[in-house]
């Protein structure tokens, strides 16, 4: 799946499911996402495990503008908030802080809804405070506390709104409690509780709100209970049961308020609800499902309240979805996800450069796609893949601007690692670890046609091509190999793009070479060598494209150097490396071409990167990363190639 990133949440339109504000410029929630809840002014306040958005610091819990920008305030919790409640002025929030809008809070605290400042409304509970709720000046708290308002509440507890007491009410839950809802007269709760109000009641009961006992509410659920909405005589829950209200219910049901049966309402979810709201006739649910309400929806959905069925909205979310509140026209959406509105694409997409959703060209292969090159309106691709743009073709195909396969099909018996153009467009190389290629012996390279043909080019190499880079009328090539083009060449050789020989050209590397990039009369080199053109070279060298001898460029690299990219006078470097000469540069960096030392440039990526590519200021990105330059970018990243910030 390739998606526009937004972060760890986002507001949705209810229309048409697509994120109801700027992606591209809305700043980023960094961390998980526990719970929302409308601000009342078309905005949200959010909890959970994050410590920014965009590049402002939040700590845990934050209010978000109904355009998706990042409000003033700023309560700054020491640790995560997993529940939130509204009522006039006061955000009461519950979690495991210790700390929270200034002052010492212990689990659960009150916030001044304009200077994020706590009140002094203290509870002081010992332990997490995962749900709240209000009901008139009563605030209601579930969690794994045993202590709170200065009394012994084993789970859930009610607490004076004015002092911080807990009240005389008392139900005593033997198990967490992770889900409350108020209703006049009663309180609902769901979690890991067998007994609660001195009745068993299997993880979901009513509580009488004046004496604290169970009522003969009784849905009996078999397993846990994480979310519960009301809406009229009907009260709708999310967890992980598979049995409620005496019928096969699995993780999302509608239970009669008086009777606690299941009503026929049965959306049949294939995987855990953990969220729930609900709005006029739609109930929005989100979770660790990928099928609901009779089809496909990943994480997220809304079902018809009445039929069980799922609606056309269909937001796409690429992880968990964990919280859902409703302002007006719009759900905020928060969890695991770093994507809405994302699509299929397996393996190959083409992505919308300013605002990064992919684009309808889908030639969906069916294995891994290890190199692309583009000449004109034809993308040419190399991978394992034996199927692609509705074709069989073998590890290599040509597409079209439709995403269709074209009938250029060389055919190769095994992966394609590395693709390169000639000037003209009329011949393509390939390199990998095939041996046949358009029914031709041509081992590990080879040069295609514009009609697919093998040409007699066959510089029949001993080992695996993984990298290749054309300059007139030569063609480089790195890999594993130690003979090619008919002489003794090890993992780097230049070979004659006529007669395929390789020329007298030989830098003689002591180990694989992955990466290659021509800059005037230098070639710049990654790999896994020490040696390279007759000097000590670690994992990066540039090389006199006359003379084969090692420049004396020396970045001095302490691990692989798996991409590279130039512009101007600054080589761009990605891979598995930590340092650069005396630098710091995690997998990522910029180097002088001149001296060879790291510039300031530091996006700073947290896993490897294996791609890198130039287009004017802006230099992509691709890897194992999920955070670089500062942010949250899931294997694929944009980055000013100047200053090394991603934009927000």
């Amino acid at each position: 799946m390739v998606g526009p990133n937004c972060g760890y949440g986002v507001p949705i339109n209810t229309g048409d499911g697509k994120p109801a504000v700027n992606l591209p410029t809305m700043p980023k929630v960094n961390g998980t996402i526990l719970c929302a809840i409308p601000d009342g002014n078309g905005g949200w306040y959010i909890g959970g495990n994050f410590t920014k958005i965009g590049t402002v610091t939040r700590n845990h819990i934050a209010r978000i503008n109904s355009d998706g920008s990042l409000h003033t305030w700023n309560p700054d919790a020491n640790n995560p908030v997993f529940a939130l409640a509204i009522s006039g002025s006061t955000v009461y929030a519950g979690g495991d802080f210790t700390s929270i809008g200034g002052q010492t809070r212990n689990c659960i605290a009150a916030i001044d809804a304009v200077s994020g400042a706590a009140t002094s409304w203290n509870p002081s509970a010992n332990n997490t405070v995962y749900a709240l709720a209000i009901y008139s000046s009563t605030v209601y708290a579930g969690g794994e506390f045993t202590s709170i308002g200065g009394e012994t509440r084993n789970c859930i507890a009610a607490i004076d709104a004015t002092t911080g007491a807990a009240t005389s009410w008392n139900p005593n839950a033997n198990n967490t409690v992770r889900a409350l809802a108020v209703s006049a007269s009663t309180v609902y709760a769901g979690g890991y509780f067998t007994s609660i109000g001195g009745q068993t009641r299997n993880y979901i009961a009513a509580i009488d709100a004046t004496t604290g006992a169970a009522t003969s509410w009784h849905p009996n659920a078999n397993g846990n209970v994480y979310a519960l909405a009301i809406s009229g005589s009907t009260v709708y829950a999310g967890g992980y049961f598979t049995t409620i209200g005496g019928q096969t219910r699995n993780y999302i049901a509608a239970i009669d308020a008086t009777t606690g049966a299941a009503t026929t309402w049965n959306p049949n979810a294939n995987g855990w609800v953990r969220a729930l709201a609900i709005s006029a006739s739609t109930v929005y649910a989100g979770g660790y499902f990928t099928s609901i309400g009779g089809q496909t929806r990943n994480y997220i959905a809304a079902i018809d309240a009445t039929t069980g069925a799922a609606t056309s909205w269909h937001p796409n979310a690429n992880d968990y979805v964990y919280a859902l509140a409703i302002s007006g026209s719009t759900v905020y959406a928060g969890g695991e996800f770093t994507s809405i509105g994302g699509q299929t694409r397996n393996r190959i997409a083409a992505i919308d450069a300013i605002s990064g959703a992919a684009t309808s060209w889908n030639p969906n292969a069916n294995n891994t796609v290890n190199a692309l090159a583009i000449s004109g309106s034809i993308v040419y691709a190399g991978g394992t893949f034996t199927s692609i743009g509705g074709q069989t073709r073998n590890k290599i195909a040509a597409i079209d601007s439709s995403g269709a396969a074209t009938s250029w099909n060389p055919n190769a018996n095994n992966t394609v690692n590395a693709l390169a153009i000639s000037a003209d467009g009329n011949t393509i190389y390939a390199g990998g670890w095939f041996s046949s290629i358009d029914g031709q012996t041509r081992n590990y390279i080879a040069a295609i046609d514009a009609s697919g043909a093998a040409t007699s080019w066959n510089p029949n190499a001993n080992n695996t091509v993984n990298a290749l880079a054309i300059s007139g009328s030569t063609v480089y090539a790195g890999g594993g190999f130690t003979n090619i083009g008919g002489q003794t060449r090890k993992y780097i050789a230049a070979i004659d793009a006529t007669t395929g020989n390789a020329t007298t050209w030989d830098p003689s590397a002591n180990n694989y070479v992955y990466a290659l990039t021509i800059s005037g009369s230098t070639v710049y080199a990654g790999g896994e060598f020490s040696s390279i053109g007759g000097q000590a070279r670690w994992y990066i060298a540039a090389i006199d494209a006359t003379t084969g001898a090692a420049t004396s460029w020396n970045p001095d690299v302490n691990n692989l150097v798996l991409a590279l990219a130039i512009s101007g006078s600054t080589v761009y470097a990605g891979g598995t490396f930590t340092s650069i000469g005396v630098q710091t540069r995690n997998k990522i960096a910029a180097i002088d071409a001149t001296t060879g030392a790291p510039t300031s440039w530091d996006p700073n990526a947290d896993n490897w990167v294996y791609a890198l590519a130039i287009s004017g200021s802006t230099l992509y990105a691709g890897g194992g990363f999920t955070s670089i330059g500062g942010h949250l970018r899931n294997y694929i990243a944009a980055i000013d190639a100047t200053t090394g910030l991603i934009n927000e």
